[in-house]
């Protein structure tokens, strides 16, 4: 079963839901666990949680996460 994890964009660790409620366009919620593939990675803006390039990613790694899908 699938559960959530917040992280933080910048840095990609782990954070609390508090932290979320802080600083929602600096961090994000991912599912984990059975239920995911999590085998092609994709890069996500961390403020509205659409997909973004690669190019954007790199240009703006506070403000986005890479993760696996």
């Amino acid at each position: 079963m699938a559960k959530s994890v917040n992280r933080s964009a910048s840095s990609g660790r782990f954070v609390s839901r508090a932290t979320v409620a802080r600083w929602p366009g600096k961090t994000t919620t991912e599912r984990v666990g059975s239920g995911t593939s999590n085998s092609r990675a994709v890069t996500r803006s961390a403020t509205s949680g659409q997909f973004v390039t690669t190019a954007t990613g790199r240009r703006n790694p506070g403000g986005t996460i890479t993760q696996k899908v």
